[in-house]
């Protein structure tokens, strides 16, 4: 009897979503208006398709494949857990398939040519014109050593799950009994080896993508040869991270000791061949354009250039309050072994605090240090500076899309409760999201409102105040991702209630695992992005109107 399986409707309309989404964000990123692309926005838009391609290649939800946990034995009614197609297709349909798809959409997100007769070139582009061809051997090997050792596991047994128990081995002492079961090697082996497949030949596909994709007309010969295989350098390394991974689910699965052994220890060899992998691809840095390189050598050189390297005091200071900002977040962070118990008793309004407690901090070390910065070394018959773009539309674009997830999660919180009959479980996450957003007003307005810096390089106080704008928005935008993760870990029976999904209300329902914990490492990275060198950057100062001068 063939087996009967039904995906969810989010599972098909999800991808087509962040497609489109994902697709609007590039293009906003590398887009230059009256300007069109620059050394510097591929550059950015590259990094981008490599950062989000490798935040969309986690199996963090696929390490447990074939495994039957052996507290589920003695409860059929729960039911298998990533034993069946409608459970193991998601966990590796999203990684394997996001991760090419942001990278091909990343190379159809370039602006097209404006000029109404493009160059041609009689110069046919293969893929080893441009491919690194180091990396490209190193991520050969990997996909074959991944596919040799899923073969491998083909030939293993399955273990029947047995619920751990103790028994008397002598009359002095007991052993213990029981352990997770495994479903026939062969069964995981198709899964993962399909997956080793579709990921080779997606790979072979984006590749020849980068290759064929039309010439940008604003960079040179050499450097449109070089953003190639900067793109195919970033799919190179996400790709071996994913394959090496898929091994790693194979070795969590072979090192499963047989239940009926009384075995209850056991080690996941391959992991560490898998962790040896991750950081040689994140160490594998890719070459830089021509242009953006000598620019940036120039502006180190320069003595008015980036603000750290700026003489001024204030400039030193503004780097001091990065540097203490970082540090009252990171306080939270690592008092966080101590705070779980406080975290529990709080119940489903715990991660929202937590949240706002690690946030809440770094906006008010904004506001001081621009208050202090204003103390020591403003003037007030200095006029106050502006930015002309103190926020990148990149960062801008995180912002408005992380508030609309933060007010979907509640939205759907709200309704699916509701339906549910429970307490209402928005509240927690609206309150401490709406205090995070009132903690940012005062340091808005204390660098709206610090008088200018006399003495000061050119456009100093103006990059000055960006780099503080540039710091608010991105910790709102890491707090709103983290409350509608938190949102949607907590409520995910409200999810399965608004899409109408049968769930069992001990287990969590399972597609809010992976999404929550997706939106968790989104908002980390995004806390951790560094500000930019603003100085000489297109952020000319603009003198505020005469009534906001202070004389």
């Amino acid at each position: 009897m063939p087996v009967q399986f039904e995906l969810p409707p989010m599972l098909l309309l999800g991808p087509l979503v962040a497609a489109v989404v994902l697709y609007i964000i590039l293009r906003w990123v590398v887009w230059e208006p009256r300007m069109g692309a620059s050394p510097e926005s591929v550059s950015q838009h590259a990094l981008w398709v490599g950062v989000i391609g490798w935040m969309a290649s986690s199996l963090q939800g696929a390490m447990n494949i074939g495994i039957i946990p052996a507290g589920r034995a003695a409860s059929p009614a729960i039911g298998p857990l990533l034993v069946t197609p409608d459970t193991i297709i998601p966990v590796l349909a999203w990684p394997v398939l996001g991760t090419l798809g942001v990278h091909a959409i990343g190379q159809l997100s370039y602006p097209r040519p404006k000029r109404l007769r493009r160059k041609a070139s009689l110069h046919v582009r293969k893929i080893r014109d441009f491919l690194p061809r180091p990396l490209a051997w190193t991520t050969l090997g990997i996909f074959t050593g991944a596919g040799a050792y899923i073969a491998w596991t083909a030939t293993l047994p399955a273990y029947e799950a047995m619920p751990y128990g103790t028994e008397l081995e002598d009359p002095q002492g007991f052993r213990t009994v029981g352990g997770d079961g495994r479903i026939p090697g062969i069964e995981l082996a198709a899964w993962l080896g399909t997956a080793l497949v579709v990921l080779a030949a997606g790979t072979w596909l984006v590749l020849l993508l980068a290759t064929r994709r039309r010439q940008l007309e604003q960079l040179t010969d050499h450097d449109n040869a070089l953003l190639r295989t900067i793109a195919m350098n970033r799919l190179l390394r996400t790709v071996a991270t994913v394959a090496s991974g898929l091994a790693v689910i194979a070795g969590n699965y072979v090192a499963r000791p047989d239940p009926a052994a009384g075995s209850t220890s056991w080690t996941n060899f391959a992991g560490f061949a898998g962790m040896a992998v991750l950081l040689a691809m994140l160490i594998w840095a890719p070459p830089k354009l021509t242009e953006t390189e000598a620019a940036a050598a120039a502006l180190r050189k320069a003595k008015p250039g980036h603000f750290g390297a700026v003489g001024h005091p204030a400039g030193k200071l503004v780097v001091s309050i990065g540097a203490a900002a970082g540090v009252a977040a990171a306080l939270p962070v690592l008092a966080g072994v101590f705070l779980v118990p406080a975290i529990v008793a709080a119940g489903p309004s715990g991660p929202a605090v937590f949240v706002a407690v690690v946030a809440g901090p770094v906006l008010l070390v904004l506001a001081g240090g621009e208050l202090l910065l204003g103390r020591n070394y403003g003037s007030p018959t200095e006029p106050r500076t502006w930015p002309r773009q103190p926020v990148g539309p990149a960062l801008l674009t995180t912002l408005i899309l992380a508030l609309l997830m933060f007010v979907a999660s509640l939205v759907v919180a709200s309704a699916g409760n509701s339906l549910l009959g429970r307490d209402t479980g928005w509240t927690a996450p609206a309150l401490f999201g709406l205090a995070g957003v009132v903690l940012a007003v005062p340091a808005f307005l204390a660098t709206r409102l610090r008088h200018g810096i006399p003495d000061a390089p050119a456009g100093l106080d103006a990059a000055l105040r960006a780099i503080t704008v540039y710091r608010i928005v991105r910790t709102l935008s890491a707090m709103f991702m983290a409350q509608a993760a938190m949102s949607l870990l907590v409520n995910s029976h409200a999810w399965a209630a608004v899409f109408g999904v049968p769930f069992m209300p001990s287990v969590p329902w399972f597609p809010a695992t992976p999404a929550g914990t997706v939106l968790a490492f989104a908002a980390i990275a995004t806390a951790l992005v560094p500000v930019r060198a603003l100085a000489g950057s297109g952020y000319r100062p603009v003198p505020l109107a005469r009534k906001d001068r202070v004389t």
